[in-house]
């Protein structure tokens, strides 16, 4: 028999704590999937109208802001069809007189030029009578004017554009909190910056629920929840930050819903990226969201300015680009792609109709309503019985 050393029987008694004993699970749009009830509805009495941040939407699409995305003719177009554009106020539309001849080189450079080119075509200087220029062009196309800029142009370019128009404003950066540390600036004030705004304010993005409820404590319109999930975002893997998305908009949505309960206020969620096909559209709603944004698969719109390209908004970082130039094609009109009729079958056309027809098939005849339906795991959902698909 060995006797134990003090040290060593000090040791036996220790309890040690290790980061990945306490890792939760999370989930992204692969790893669940929905339930079918007792109930099922007609898709034609499947009600998606809403009214976000004060603007009434026939269907829960917001466009992103982004320069491959939104332009003046696009906004206009979504428009019609029930959703929403978001102009990206630090974009080409505010730097360029005529930003297709810039949108044009980006499109067509080399894989080995074209960081160096989006590098350059941002550097020139924001002017304030071309944003007034696009809320012209937006409100003549027959939309609502939403704009967009990080927490740092905010300050300057929010006043302006509700002064000139805009009808909602949209602070969105990387990762926003409830309280930002600087030492050589002064941060934005999101409370005072909602505050004195005439028109409403929405804030992006998070993942975490404090930091959401505290956003809505602080006068936010909207919260957008994702970090990375984007085609075009390398974020996760640059920076290795980010949540899942089905795990990131429920916790956002916890958050909303004890926000309602102490203050009665509703603040809509808002699905920012991940989504391109219409069953990831379905189970974003099913987790928590109100309104799904949208990138990718609207620059795959004949009506998009990114000629068939798409570039994440932090792409154009001369030291640490976020995002990279996809190449997505062209595959139709906007309203094939939102509405149909579908010409292929693995979801990527038609989303407002595969949405309504799963909330028909899950009994959901409302956007809340589907909030509430049962959700499973279910990493085998995507695979199970598909091995003829899979070959083929």
């Amino acid at each position: 028999m060995i006797e134990q050393s003090g040290a060593t029987q000090a040791a036996a008694r220790r309890v040690f704590h290790s980061k990945v004993d306490t890792i939760r699970p999370t989930y992204g749009f692969d790893d669940v999937s929905l339930a079918p009830g007792t109930d099922t509805v007609e898709p034609a009495d499947v009600d998606l109208t809403q009214t976000f941040c004060g603007i009434d939407l026939a269907i829960p699409i917001l466009a992103s802001a982004m320069d491959a995305v939104v332009d003046a003719r696009l906004a206009g177009e979504l428009a019609r069809l029930g959703g929403l554009a978001v102009l990206n106020l630090e974009g080409v539309q505010a730097r360029y007189d005529d930003p297709d001849e810039i949108l044009a080189r980006i499109a067509s450079a080399a894989d080995d030029e074209v960081h160096d080119l989006l590098a350059e075509a941002y550097q020139r200087p924001i002017r304030e009578d071309l944003i007034t220029a696009r809320l012209e062009a937006i409100h003549a196309a027959g939309a609502k004017a939403a704009v967009a800029a990080t927490p740092g142009a905010a300050r300057r370019f929010g006043p302006f554009c509700a002064e000139h128009g805009a009808d909602l404003f949209l602070v969105q950066s990387q990762v926003s909190s409830a309280r930002h540390l600087a030492t050589d600036y002064d941060p934005l004030s999101l409370a005072e910056f909602t505050r004195y705004m005439p028109i409403p304010v929405a804030v992006g993005n998070t993942t975490n629920a404090e930091a959401a409820f505290a956003l809505m404590e602080q006068g936010a319109a909207a919260v957008f929840v994702g970090v990375g999930p984007g085609a075009a975002c390398t974020t996760r893997e640059v920076l290795g930050i980010g949540v899942p998305q089905i795990t990131a908009i429920s916790d956002v949505a916890a958050a909303r819903d004890a926000f309602q309960a102490e203050t009665g206020r509703y603040v809509p969620l808002v699905a920012d990226g991940g989504m391109r096909r219409g069953g990831e559209l379905a189970k974003a709603v099913a987790a928590g969201a109100d309104v799904l944004m949208i990138g990718s698969p609207l620059a795959r719109a004949e009506e998009a300015p990114g000629r068939g390209m798409n570039w994440g908004m932090a792409a154009p970082s001369p030291t640490l680009p976020r995002g990279t130039r996809i190449k997505v094609g062209t595959t139709g009109s906007l309203e094939r792609i939102l509405l149909g009729p579908a010409r292929v079958t693995d979801g990527s056309e038609n989303l407002i109709g595969a949405l309504r027809q799963s909330m028909a098939a899950l009994g959901a005849r409302t956007i809340r309503e589907m909030q509430g339906v049962e959700m499973v795991y279910a990493p085998s959902v995507g695979t199970e019985g598909k091995s003829w698909q899979r070959a083929r």
